[in-house]
Order: structure tokens, then C-alpha cells, then sequence
């Protein structure tokens, strides 16, 4: 692989892992009481994803795209749609000191966060294997560096969330729905 490929992979990674980042953020916020294994456990699961997508995607070719292309949005929208509108939701209801939100790292949480921020790695997939020919290094990159900067966003998250403590469940949800929002239009504007 050249230093052009390089900066390409480099710089779709970190367009895609965005998504990954902001959601990583927003758990780190609200739930900074969980301990940095349950980052980890979130930045791996993203990170696998954002690689394994744009595999599945490239191998599916042009093949795949008309399957896909007409409800990935809308399959993504809702997955953020239901996780962020539970989560502002929790955020109006009255809490006791000893409750505690639930653990945004657990098996089917994740799994529909990583499929919903990596649903663009997918469509990337489609088109990958004409950027480079070494298909396994770019997905690896893009995986790394997902992985990172998600592990970043909830150190980041889990630090500032001590300032701003109120909001936080509620502004994350809100921010889950915004993402949600994005993929949507993104997709309903484009075409």
C-alpha cells in the first residue's frame, strides 16, 4: 500500500468513525461510573464493525447495493431512533441516589449501536475494492481507528461528564436521533 492509499484509508476511517465517536462520547457522559473495560468493550465492538462492513460491502460488489440502498437509512434512523428516544426518554423520569442507568455495553445495546454507526462503513464497502487492492489492510486501518477514536470519545465523555451532570441522558439521546436524522436525510436528499 502507497502513502496515497494510505492517507485515503486514513481519512475514510476518520470520516466513519465519527458516528462511533460522538455515541462513544455520550456514554462516556452518562455512564462514567462503568469502568474503562466497558469503553474498551464499546471501541472494540465498533471498531470490528466498521471493519467487518465495508468488507461484507466490497465483496457484496454492486451486486449487493440495490438490496441495501433503498432501507439502510431507514434501518440505521431506526435503531438510533428507539436507542436515543429510550434514553432521553429514562432522562424525565424521577431517580433515586442508588439508581443507576443501564450499561449502554451490554450484548444487544451494542450490537444495534454498531450496526446503526457503521451502516455507512457498509455502502463505503461497495467502492473499496476500487480505491486499493489491498482490501484487508484498508478494512484493518479503518477497524484501528475506529477502535481509537471511539476508546478516546469515552475518555473524553466519562471526564466531562463530571461537569455537566444534569441533561446529559437527554442530551444523548438527543444526539443518537440527530445522528439517526443525518443518516436519513443524507440518504432521503441524496437520491
Amino acid at each position: 500500500m502507497n502513502w496515497l492509499e494510505c492517507i485515503l484509508i486514513s481519512g475514510i476511517g476518520i470520516g466513519l468513525a465519527m458516528d462511533a465517536f460522538a455515541v462513544s462520547i455520550v456514554s462516556g457522559s452518562v455512564f462514567k461510573h462503568l469502568p474503562i473495560s466497558r469503553g474498551i468493550r464499546m471501541a472494540l465492538f465498533f471498531g470490528l464493525f466498521q471493519a467487518i462492513m465495508p468488507l461484507f460491502g466490497s465483496w457484496a460488489g454492486k451486486g449487493l447495493e440495490p438490496i441495501i440502498k433503498p432501507f439502510d437509512h431507514w434501518l440505521a434512523f431506526g435503531l438510533l431512533l428507539l436507542i436515543g428516544g429510550k434514553m432521553a426518554l429514562a432522562s424525565f423520569k424521577i431517580k433515586n441516589v442508588e439508581d443507576k442507568p443501564a450499561d449502554p455495553s451490554n450484548l444487544l445495546t451494542l450490537l444495534a449501536l454498531s450496526i446503526a454507526t457503521s451502516i455507512d462503513a457498509l455502502a463505503v464497502g461497495l467502492t473499496l475494492y476500487l480505491l486499493t487492492p489491498h482490501l484487508f489492510i484498508a478494512v484493518f486501518m479503518i477497524g484501528t481507528i475506529t477502535f481509537l477514536i471511539s476508546l478516546a470519545g469515552w475518555e473524553i465523555g466519562s471526564r466531562i461528564g463530571r461537569f455537566f451532570e444534569s441533561g446529559l441522558e437527554l442530551a444523548g439521546g438527543l444526539i443518537l436521533i440527530g445522528i439517526g436524522l443525518k443518516i436519513l436525510l443524507q440518504h432521503l436528499l441524496a437520491g
